[in-house]
């Protein structure tokens, strides 16, 4: 099942750009243990959205506070909701 997380950051950014490449090791290795679905910074810096594939809602927020960003303190609040991919147009999340 899929959850997907909207999450709000600090505003330093300096605390943003020093835990991004561990974060990013972090989701990289989720991606590849087929347990992140999607991510990606909101434009303006300010959060993120995450969409995880777990088997609850508990196991999907044990992956967020594991995250580095968590436990550095970039991630402020959150929502995590079970979420229903209905439209998915893989062309346009082509990279």
């Amino acid at each position: 099942m899929k959850f997907a997380a909207s999450i709000e950051y600090t505003q330093d950014q300096a605390k943003i750009q020093e835990g991004r490449p561990r974060h990013r090791a972090y989701l990289t290795d989720l991606l590849n243990g087929g347990k992140l679905a999607a991510s990606g910074p909101y434009t303006d810096d300010s959060g993120a959205l995450i969409v995880y594939e777990e088997e609850s809602l508990a196991a999907a927020e044990a992956i967020l506070h594991a995250d580095p960003f968590c436990q550095s303190g970039v991630f402020l609040k959150w929502t995590i909701k079970p979420w229903n991919a209905v439209f998915i147009n893989k062309d346009l999340f082509g990279q």
